[in-house]
């Protein structure tokens, strides 16, 4: 699962890092993006262009918006089957920048948060899928989920799912017109061996899952 991400850098440097054509300036860093809430995504490899997303993927046939609270995040092994995900994952996919995502495990008895940040790369980017939708009024709303798979080796400990993240070397592959047999290749997990884990709570942080 990802319910909570960070983006805490700053627009020019969103932009530098992944060469992109424009992020807006009110763009301010944030440690707290949850479903229900606007998040930045990239949506078109060709423009490049920084837009901002409902968290809750919201498919063409919904009738209310309310189904975006099951599905902000799509699981990368049922993409081609469920009927919220499937013609995105064929059409609509977009990337979604973070420099960390979180989970909660109960530890000891305690409710406890970790945090996870790439060791090698700042800013990474969580795949994604997009939907543009309109309710019975005409407003428009444009939506987006997370893309996640089954935890890498030594994540488990701490939940069961990932986000699928890139850096700035593979991301674009994932926004072109490939095979999905390539497509889904891709959304292999990360190892644990790649990632900083923190505990978000200071007076907790010397808690285990070992």
């Amino acid at each position: 699962m990802c319910s909570r991400f960070a983006l805490m850098v700053k627009p020019s440097e969103l932009q530098t890092e992944f060469d992109l054509d424009y992020v807006p300036p009110a763009l301010a860093p944030s440690e707290d993006y949850y479903p229900g809430r606007g998040i930045p995504a990239v949506v078109n490899a060709a423009e490049r262009v920084v837009e901002i997303l409902y968290w809750g993927l919201i498919p063409s046939w919904a009738k209310d918006i309310s189904i975006g609270r099951h599905t902000f995040n799509a699981r990368s092994e049922t993409l081609k089957e469920k009927s919220s995900f499937r013609m995105a994952y064929l059409r609509r996919r977009c990337l979604i920048p973070a420099t960390a995502y979180y989970e909660w495990r109960t530890v000891n008895d305690r409710n406890v948060q970790y945090k996870f940040s790439l060791r090698d790369t700042k800013i990474f980017m969580m795949a994604g899928l997009w939907e543009y939708w309109v309710d019975s009024s005409g407003n428009e709303v444009y939506s987006a989920t997370v893309v996640t798979c089954p935890a890498g080796r030594g994540l488990e400990a701490y939940h069961d799912r990932m986000p699928v993240v890139f850096d700035r070397y593979n991301c674009w592959q994932w926004m072109e017109d490939r095979p999905l047999n390539e497509l889904d290749q891709m959304m292999a997990p990360v190892n644990a061996g790649y990632f900083d884990i923190t505990c978000t709570d200071p007076k907790l942080s010397q808690l285990t899952l070992f």
